[in-house]
Order: C-alpha cells, then structure tokens, then sequence
C-alpha cells in the first residue's frame, strides 16, 4: 500500500513486521486477467515493481536474486544445453541463462504477458536477453506446458514464480513434481524459489519432502540475501535424479561474463545450512 507520506508498505500481517520504500511517484497500475501490477519510481532501489501488493522486482537488488537462481543451478549440471523458466515474466533469469554459452535454447513460460512487457518497458536492462537467437517466449500455463512436454525433454528447469497462492499455486505440489521429473533428462535439475528460510521454514521442508515422494533422489537448499522480500533472507531449492553436492567448480570460476554476486565461493558457501534449518529437516 502507499501512504500519504509517499512511502510504500508491505505488511507481513503472521510475522508482526512490515517493509517500507519511500517512493517518488507512481509510474503505473494495471489488473490483467491474473493479478494487479504497480510500478513505482523509488527514492533509492531505483524501478519497484509490486504485484498483488508484494514486491516483485527492484532495479537496486534484482541482482542477487536472478544470479542465484539460475548460475547455481547451471553450474551444478554437468552439461546444461536447454532450460525452461517457468514464470520469471520480469526476464531476468532469462537473461542470466543465456550467458551461458553451452546453453543452445531458453524457454521463458510466463502466464501472464503484463508482466514481461511492463518490464520492457520500466526494467529494459532485464530483458536484455529476449531478442537472443536461443530465446522463446511464451505466455501460456507453464503447469500444462510441463504436462504436455515429452519425456527427458529438458535438462534444467527453473521456477521463478510468486508466493505459492493464486496462479503460482499449483506449482509447489507433487503432482507437478513428478510431471517435471518425467520431462527432465538423466542429469536432469529442477530448481525453484522458496521463499525465506527465517518466516517459510515449513514450506521449505513440505518442499523437501514433496520433492523427494514425488521422485527425486536429492534436494538442496541454497540461501542468499533479497532486501525487498519478506525477513531480507531468501532461498531456492534444488531437486536432482542424481547428486547435487558436486558442481563445475572451475568452469564457475572460469566464467566468461561478469557477476554481481555469484562466484564459485558464494556457491559453495551459499548450500552451507544453519543449525535450526539441519534440524527442520533433519
């Protein structure tokens, strides 16, 4: 919500906290047949996107979210040639898969077009990406995408979705665990974001356990810092057919692009887990 002292606030009503960004101006509001988008011009984070009243995406902190959801997962699989996005409509994990070079093909499945061309047009830099000749984008459910892929179709699948209510619901359940498993190939990784470890530690360990009934053999959680996302702590949660300890150490120290935050180190400290997170889930 926006207040008259043009500061914009998300209450974490089950938490007794709120986050506050003193924002300049209101640059658009919209309701597409999904959600309500805004987009705010802020006095410090730069661009600020909001959907149905949560913060989505800022110019200032974009960064460690997109990086560590995509070059942990792409660095831990041995040889990732094809990658869905499944949601990621602002285009950011789009952006940071295709810098890498072996990736021959990136399919962004966003459900809602809003989304993606508001971020062409107020976050231009995070749809750098989406004129690149290995790009598609499709705006389509990517739950029936999954359902009507072929089997060992894929080798990485990232979901880069909202909170697991309203249309990204149905993509935190076993059901399309196993659909995912079914599409993915024999070094196959399925990596999703999972909210924070400090307020959602109950939806990370329901993950765990989904996952794994669902049939993958390993799971993993890697933690990294988000300032607009409720506690300022955030994860995602990796699902292999095989081992997910190993990765590509030398080739993500080797990197042919820059980053921001992701380095080898940062992705091996990133898996470490706190005490009271190894004993949620045991």
């Amino acid at each position: 919500m926006l207040n008259d002292n043009h500061w914009f606030t998300e209450v974490y009503p089950k938490h007794g906290s709120a986050l506050s960004i003193e924002v300049k101006a209101k640059l658009h509001e919209e309701q597409t047949p999904f959600q309500k988008i805004e987009i705010y011009d802020t006095a410090s984070f730069g661009k600020l996107m909001v959907i149905d009243g949560c913060t989505m995406v800022s110019t200032f902190d974009n960064f460690l979210y997109h990086e560590m959801m995509t070059h942990p997962v792409l660095y831990t699989h041995p040889a990732p040639k094809t990658v869905w996005v499944i949601g990621g409509g602002d285009c950011g994990s789009l952006r940071e898969v295709l810098k890498h070079p072996e990736v021959e093909s990136a399919v962004q499945i966003e459900i809602d077009e809003g989304v993606t061309r508001l971020a062409e047009q107020y976050f231009p830099e995070l749809c750098a990406s989406n004129n690149d000749p290995r790009a598609q984008l499709l705006f389509i459910d990517g739950i029936q995408w999954v359902k009507d892929a072929a089997d060992h179709s894929v080798d990485i699948i990232i979901v880069d979705s909202t909170d697991p209510v309203g249309p990204a619901e149905g993509l935190f359940n076993e059901a399309f665990y196993r659909q995912c498993l079914r599409c993915l190939r024999p070094d196959g990784i399925l990596a999703q974001q999972s909210e924070s470890p400090l307020f959602h530690l109950d939806l990370i360990e329901s993950m765990h356990g989904t996952m794994k009934a669902a049939g993958f053999a390993s799971t993993r959680t890697l933690f990294f810092p988000q300032f607009i996302y409720p506690s300022g702590w955030w994860s995602g949660t990796l699902a292999g057919k095989g081992d997910l300890t190993a990765f590509r150490e030398q080739d993500a120290r080797d990197r042919p692009f820059a980053t921001r935050y992701y380095n080898a180190d940062i992705h091996r400290a990133a898996f470490v887990a706190p005490e009271f997170f190894r004993e949620a889930l045991g």
